[in-house]
């Protein structure tokens, strides 16, 4: 009978914890009002040391700038203005970062990921063809248009390509206030050091000097 109850004790203990905002936080949950980052520390945590409370002003917790177009012209023609904790202070330790995404006509924000966030994405001028691939390969993407509002869900490959005729512009939000990029292409071709030919060959189903040629093109990243 105790060694029945002590099993039900512990399922819900579990279930607890399964339901339990703790348990489905990500980023550190704030202990205080906040932990504006102290970006000068050389120690080393799990986020940014917070400075003196004293020493902290509005502009810890103000950025300007997104109101600027991105510098497009370049190999992808598409550039991400990030802000999290380490361009606002403020956002230390709140688990949550934006950024502005600009895509010249035909430019493309290639396919990425985002280890550490969950992306939602408002279209504010243009058109983006946007999608996310699902662990099983499955593609989920659309045309959006100024107002539209696209998920991709947390550490999943997704991409917005510029579909229109003019420049496209859209804000996006990010469940983390460090929410990480791989870029897939990048990672794999241009990795350092470099990932041996052969392993790419045979992944992609081509031969070693096709290999070769295309981390070439990812030897400058821009």
């Amino acid at each position: 009978m105790a060694r029945r109850c002590v099993l039900v004790l512990a399922l819900a203990v579990l279930a607890a914890m399964a339901s339990s905002p703790m348990a489905l936080a990500y980023d550190p949950t704030p202990l205080q009002d906040f932990c504006v980052a102290d970006t000068t520390s050389n120690v080393f945590v799990n986020g940014l040391v917070c400075k003196d409370p004293a020493n902290t002003t509005a502009g810890d917790f103000a950025f300007s700038g997104l109101h600027a177009a991105g510098y497009t012209d370049n190999a992808f023609g598409s550039k991400v203005t990030l802000v999290d904790a380490r361009a606002v202070p403020g956002l230390n330790a709140l688990g949550v970062a934006m950024a502005r995404l600009d895509v010249a006509p035909g430019g493309l924000n290639p396919p990425h990921t985002h280890p550490r966030a969950t992306e939602v994405l408002t279209v504010v001028d243009g058109e983006l063809y946007a999608g996310f691939l699902a662990t099983d390969g499955k593609l989920f993407a659309r045309v959006l248009s100024k107002g539209d509002v696209f998920v991709f869900p947390r550490g999943l490959v997704h991409f917005e390509f510029n579909c229109g005729a003019r420049p496209a512009v859209a804000i996006v939000g990010l469940s983390s206030q460090n929410p990480g990029l791989i870029r897939v292409a990048d990672s794999l071709f241009g990795a350092s050091p470099a990932v041996a030919d052969e392993v790419l060959a045979k992944a992609f189903r081509i031969d070693a000097a096709t290999v070769q040629r295309i981390k070439a093109r990812f030897m400058t990243k821009n």
